[in-house]
């Protein structure tokens, strides 16, 4: 009898936590810039400057994630756990006051743009004006402080191309199906 009390007790909280994530993120995903269909990401334990950031659809975003400036990313786009995006710098060069207290940081910032069909592994960094351009991946643990170009996969501190995703008979064949599966989801 205890056993299965535990069992619908268990189940009860898996299916209560999953419809409760469900309505934070509607809740919070309205606080977007801008934000597509099926956009998942924790809002309990990550941390967002919603009103510059813009999600296109099918996104995934796992949780600890922090997105601060201003950042676009695409369609089908996975974020492992952990990844934090820079969009900013602060302004240290100011004589009159210590760095804490400055809040101008006019052109300080400059955008991320992350295109379709990344994969950004777990606790990876990213920095203000970086491109990570469509198909690539990056590696867990990676810093990316310069653009990766489409379909490299790259990694390291700061990341360096380890290979390329597809050859280029490959990246032909990828780039025709994924033209026919866009405009047979966008209906």
């Amino acid at each position: 009898m205890i056993t299965l009390l535990k069992k619908m007790i268990a189940t009860l909280h898996f299916y209560s936590s999953k419809a409760w994530v469900k309505l934070l993120i509607f809740c919070y995903g309205a606080m977007f810039q801008k934000i597509g269909k099926n956009v998942i990401f924790n809002p309990v334990n990550s941390i967002f400057t919603y009103a510059n950031i813009q999600l296109g659809n099918h996104i995934f975003i796992g949780g600890k994630a922090w997105f601060s400036g201003e950042i676009n990313i695409g369609n089908y786009v996975m974020f492992g756990p952990g990844v934090t995006i820079l969009g900013g710098d602060h302004e240290y060069k100011n004589l009159e006051k210590p760095m804490f207290f400055v809040k101008d940081n006019a052109g300080r910032s400059s955008a991320v743009h992350i295109e379709d069909d990344v994969w950004v592994g777990a606790n990876v960094t990213i920095l203000k004006g970086v491109r990570i351009k469509r198909g690539a991946i990056v590696a867990a643990g990676s810093l990316v402080n310069k653009d990766v170009e489409a379909f490299e996969i790259v990694g390291g501190v700061p990341a360096k191309v380890l290979t390329q995703r597809f050859n280029a008979e490959d990246k032909q064949i990828y780039l025709t199906n994924i033209m026919n599966w866009e405009q047979q989801n966008e209906r």
